[in-house]
């Protein structure tokens, strides 16, 4: 096949990615020089679509970024009224007393948010700064330079047939060059994976650790709305079977954000992610609240839960790792979105610098410097061994430990476990289904628990079905021959919008991939047991559209 010849376009700075990171970065570099050529591509129709987080916002990042955020009218309407910590059992609940808890996981002066729309609005102030946003544009490729830096991306390719080739409506898309790239496509980012295996960045660092978190929005009787209201559970229904909780977060205009979040670290293949969360919303507590309410939205994404020892080198010859495309997320305050303004304003000030000295496609040293040493790094430091106490410990166990380990952290400025080690990978953490028994899950009914499917509807995905299946198989045979016998195929539990089901076809199993339902969370890329799946970028503004969220 003849090379595909495309148009070029330089820049300055290409950023790939709208969200929080990718915006701050954008912002940042035009405040710091309005002649800087700036340029944002972004997968999703619009920005903000792509966008699921809980979200409590803690504004210490848009603080930094536009200290007058209030005055320009930024969406953060909702200020934290009240936190609540509860142990579930299968009926009752313990509240766990806020006093005991170190001062960091405190939600005073934070605010309930949709990042959909905090992304929108940043969207309108990078906007009003000259900077060029390009939503529809999905990145499908690195360009490299003859150093072998990363010198640029392939964006806004459309039309290609189910087998690749191009067809009769073919694009080639263009090329975006830039002095320096960042990289902010949130959590695996397909790019991302691939600057991190080419420059070998996780070298001596821990591996990498995920959980799924799915979503819905509810309007509920006014009644029992309480705006402010910040709630927590852990415990039922997971037990346990895995590690994770749930968020319930009052909003303005009697709505509700109800969320469950599931460690990715789980053993048993048996168990099922999405109907976990459903189950969940029968509890007594969830259940009542919810009551003559309705679901209006529903999303799934992972979470980086990594953290410090996790986060791999975040720059590369040409290019810098943003956010959670390194993994911010500071996972017992749930939080990540402040620390990835950070970094985007960070790697702005590396770039400027770096730009004004006439220097290109070299490693902006100084925004890893900023990040470890700054306080993204002391965050981050201070929550090193929770994720990891959960995981060898149990709940229990790591709640008194790590609540331990915060305090002597936060007073002392040490920890007295040292940095303790995740282990295996979440995909390795997956045992085979003969040790583990099958779990069964009450049917959802259609009130407050939901089939996939029907969910999936909420999340409004859609995919151009001409184009070639997204989700890649290393070996197309693996599913059946391997996952099925030896795991039970968990592809078809883990994934929270159905896109994986096994059939059967003249008495035999096949394996099916419904990539139209995908809503690009990324679980199947990070938890099949055989590390099969690839996750890559469909054609742009494919996917969710997420109001929201």
């Amino acid at each position: 096949m003849a090379e595909i010849e495309r148009e070029a376009m330089e820049y300055d700075v290409v950023i790939v990615g709208a969200g929080p990171a990718g915006l701050s970065a954008a912002i940042r570099l035009k405040q710091l020089d309005s002649d800087l050529e700036v340029v944002v591509l972004e997968k999703g129709s619009e920005v903000g679509a792509h966008i699921l987080s809980g979200a409590v916002l803690d504004p210490c990042g848009l603080n930094a970024l536009i200290p007058d955020w209030k005055e320009k009218g930024a969406p953060l309407n909702v200020e934290v009224k009240e936190d609540n910590f509860l142990m579930l059992g299968e009926g009752g609940q313990i509240r766990i007393p806020n006093f005991p808890m170190p001062p960091l996981m405190n939600n005073h002066g934070n605010y309930i948010v949709s990042m959909g729309n905090v992304c929108r609005w940043m969207a309108e102030q990078a906007e009003e700064l000259g900077i060029e946003i390009f939503p529809g544009m999905a990145c499908s490729e690195l360009v490299y330079g003859d150093s072998g830096e990363v010198k640029g991306v392939i964006a806004g390719e459309f039309g290609k047939n189910p087998d690749g080739t191009p067809g009769p409506s073919y694009e080639p898309g263009m090329e975006l060059h830039g002095k320096y790239v960042f990289i902010s496509e949130g959590v695996r980012g397909s790019l991302a994976k691939e600057v991190i295996n080419k420059y070998d960045l996780a070298a001596g660092k821990d591996v990498q650790k995920y959980g799924v978190g799915m979503k819905e929005i509810w309007e509920i009787d006014p009644a029992k709305h309480k705006e402010g209201t910040v709630t927590h559970t852990m415990g039922w229904p997971l037990g346990s079977n895995a590690g994770g909780g749930s968020f319930i977060y009052h909003l303005d205009n009697n709505q509700v954000y109800v969320g469950f979040v599931v460690h990715l670290n789980y053993k048993n293949p048996h168990l099922f992610p999405y109907m976990e969360f459903q189950r969940f919303k029968h509890h007594p507590v969830v259940a009542d609240l919810l009551k003559g309410g309705k679901r209006v939205a529903y999303g799934a994404r992972a979470i980086t839960e990594g953290g410090y020892q996790s986060m791999p080198k975040l720059v590369a010859p040409g290019v810098a790792l943003l956010g959670c495309s390194a993994g911010m997320v500071n996972v017992p305050r749930i939080k990540g979105n402040h620390n990835a303004m950070l970094s985007g304003k960070a790697a702005a000030e590396a770039a400027y610098d770096a730009i004004k000295a006439e220097r290109s496609g070299d490693e902006l040293t100084a925004y890893e410097t900023d990040v470890r040493d700054g306080a993204i790094g002391k965050d981050l430091k201070m929550v090193r061994n929770v994720k990891p106490m959960w995981s060898k410990w149990g709940l229990t166990a790591s709640l008194m430990l790590g609540g331990l380990d915060m305090w002597t952290n936060n007073i002392l400025g040490f920890s007295l476990f040292g940095t303790l080690s995740h282990g295996k990978n979440d995909a390795e953490s997956t045992e085979e289904a003969s040790k583990h028994k099958p779990i069964d899950y009450p049917k959802p009914d259609g009130v407050l628990s939901f089939d996939r499917l029907t969910n999936v509807s909420f999340a409004m995905t859609n995919h151009e079905e001409s184009q070639p299946c997204h989700l890649q198989l290393g070996n197309a045979d693996t599913p059946i021959a391997v996952n099925l016998p030896k795991f039970a195929e968990p592809a078809q539990r883990y994934c929270p919008a159905g896109v994986y089901e096994v059939v059967e076809n003249d008495g035999k199993p096949e394996f099916v991939v419904n990539f139209q339902n995908c809503v690009h969370c990324k679980t199947c890329d990070i938890k099949d047991p055989s590390q099969n799946i690839t996750w890559t970028t469909p054609q742009g503004g494919d996917g969710p559209n997420y109001p929201n969220m």
